[in-house]
């Protein structure tokens, strides 16, 4: 098993909960909570400039409407990506990935980039945040974990920096994990935490991989989670999940 430097809690989307969700405002939050590792869903913009958002549409989180991989970044960087939140945030632009970068090792925060393409856009994007992500933190000390639900932009992503440790998302235990693990190269598996089990935790473990999960918000659940060895859980609940 592989030296694991990442902390065992990380704030889910920064602290989408208290600050609007894949913003640097929310990533400031989750580090006034203490936390010192952050999550966080990039995709493309259409001239190829990686930036923060969950969605594939525009219009749950920003004041934009329509496909969110359609439009260049100069038009993206100018919708409020705050107000749908609270009045306090209004204005609040949607972040780059090197914005997120800078403010992160500037900090000591370990980071977590799920990569989130656009339908169809799975390679383009695996290999292009990978390369992004390899070149902005490529002095750092830890390195970004990339994870996905999509395997062909984690084949994309290892193609492009090896170097990154990568994390299989599920939402349900497949059969062959390990096997998809060993194909795609990956260090770790990331899973529902509805789905996991201790017998499935300490499994992974003994293959060689660390086991992490999401988005776990009950502090009892959170610690029957520590009790199984979770590596790193991730969490909406920075408030009283304590990053210790």
């Amino acid at each position: 098993m592989k030296n694991w430097h990442y902390p065992r809690f990380v704030a889910h989307r920064g602290a989408g909960k208290f600050a609007p969700e894949n913003t640097l405002a929310a990533m400031r939050e989750g580090y006034a909570h203490g936390y010192r590792m952050v999550e966080f869903d990039v995709k493309m913009s259409a001239d190829g400039v990686p930036f923060l958002l969950h969605d594939d549409t525009l219009e749950r989180t920003t004041d934009g409407a329509g496909p969110a991989g359609a439009l260049p970044w100069a038009a993206l960087a100018r919708f409020d990506a705050g107000s749908w939140h609270s009045a306090t945030y209004a204005g609040e632009p949607l972040p780059t990935l090197s914005a997120i970068a800078h403010w992160a090792l500037a900090n000591a925060v370990a980071c977590n980039i799920e990569i989130k393409p656009m339908p169809g856009n799975e390679r383009e994007t695996g290999a292009a945040v990978a390369h992004a992500a390899d070149a902005l933190w490529s002095a750092a000390r830890v390195p970004p974990l990339l994870s996905s639900f999509a395997e062909d932009a984690l084949e994309a992503a290892r193609t492009a920096a090896p170097r990154l440790p990568r994390a299989l998302l599920v939402d349900a235990i497949p059969s062959d994990w390990q096997a998809r693990l060993e194909r795609l190269q990956c260090e770790a598996l990331n899973a529902d935490w509805r789905v996991l089990d201790a017998e499935l935790v300490a499994a992974g473990r003994r293959a060689g991989y660390r086991m992490l999960t999401y988005t776990a918000n009950d502090p009892q659940q959170v610690a029957r989670l520590v009790a199984w060895g979770l590596d790193a859980i991730i969490t909406d609940a920075i408030d009283i999940v304590r990053a210790v």
